[in-house]
């Protein structure tokens, strides 16, 4: 049998932004968002009725605004950092691979991207969601949309899963590690919070390996084993205690929480919005803030953190809240997943 020499694919897939930061745009991002069954996990009827009647006639306008606030002279920050990895790690990698971005939701499009390396005609595609801590609704619906769409090609392509999470890989963390001890030091923080987006308590519910083990004490997330392997809150606990090892943070100047979530429903605590007066009534005053479920800085991290959390955080009584930029295009991460990428299919 003749050596392949073709190159191999590899394909990068976040989760999504708008193509511009208008009211339309926007509409059509959530629209397509949030009709995913994963992410909007309700029967269809409540899922139409909660999208169509509650969320798209207001929530695109006032999101608008929020992405404008942070939108940059070249797009969208999450396709931005985006890009900047991908060429970064094609880079790294070299002449035997070819490197495509692609997000869930919107543009540059899932569809857009296997096309792009169909074309390369790579010998096989090794696909990373770009998702530390696994969720249905991000990793879970990227790979199955990846499936998907894979599967209606003609030329079905070969897929390899490098990895379903990273959440305590030692490269994502002592990337998070590298970029955040430069600014801790000159920072110098009275208290540290991790922030992770949040998730929907049945979600979380929905992952465990063992029924009646997930969100049923105190101590469920302590550590991350058989019965709750898939559990995101656990995972992001995992990603915590990692990065506070790695960063010398004391016990009792740490904490994690979980950001961005909806109304109407129980989501994990506890909530980053409602820790910060109980910080600020602690005495503590400078704040610094990492959002380690997050690769790329986008809406979530630099609106939500640098802006809205910030302004909370004065209005509480706090001194100054220093958001700590995520990996992005960090070498030590870039390294990392060219590792990765090298490595095994479905390793991690």
């Amino acid at each position: 049998m003749l050596r392949d020499e073709r190159p191999t694919g590899v394909l990068l897939i976040n989760l999504g932004s708008p193509d511009a930061p208008e009211t339309g745009p926007v509409r059509r991002y959530l629209r397509e968002f949030l009709s995913d069954p994963r992410v909007l996990d309700l029967p269809q009827p409540l899922r139409g009725l909660l999208l169509y009647g509650v969320i798209l006639p207001f929530r695109p306008r006032r999101s608008a605004a929020q992405y404008r606030s942070i939108w940059t002279p070249d797009g969208s920050p999450l396709v931005v950092n985006g890009r900047a990895l991908a060429d970064a790690l094609a880079k790294e990698l070299g002449d035997g691979f070819r490197v495509a971005l692609a997000m869930r939701y919107g543009g540059p499009s899932l569809p857009d991207a296997l096309a792009t390396l169909a074309a390369e005609d790579v010998a096989r595609i090794r696909v990373l969601p770009l998702f530390p801590q696994y969720a249905s609704a991000s990793s879970g619906s990227a790979l199955a949309r990846a499936y998907e769409l894979a599967g209606a090609m003609n030329n079905v392509p070969a897929l390899d899963v490098v990895c379903t999470d990273f959440f305590d890989d030692p490269g994502f963390v002592a990337a998070t590690a590298e970029v955040a001890r430069p600014q801790l030091a000159a920072f110098d923080p009275d208290f540290v919070l991790l922030s992770y987006h949040g998730l929907p308590e049945r979600q979380v519910r929905a992952s465990e390996t063992r029924a009646g083990h997930c969100l049923a004490s105190a101590g469920c997330c302590d550590a991350v084993a058989h019965a709750n392997r898939w559990c995101y809150r656990a995972q992001c606990f995992a990603t915590s205690r990692a990065l506070a090892a790695a960063l010398d943070l004391e016990p009792e100047r740490h904490a994690t929480a979980f950001q961005s979530r909806l109304a109407g429903d129980r989501w994990i605590e506890p909530h980053t919005d409602k820790l910060l007066p109980e910080l600020a009534a602690r005495g503590v005053r400078r704040l610094a803030v990492l959002c380690p479920s997050f690769v790329a800085d986008c809406l979530e991290t630099l609106e939500e953190i640098g802006v809205r959390a910030r302004d909370q955080w004065r209005d509480v009584g706090g001194e100054a809240l220093e958001l700590v930029p995520c990996v992005n295009a960090h070498p030590t991460w870039v390294r990392s997943l060219a590792d990765r990428v090298r490595g095994t299919p479905g390793a991690g």
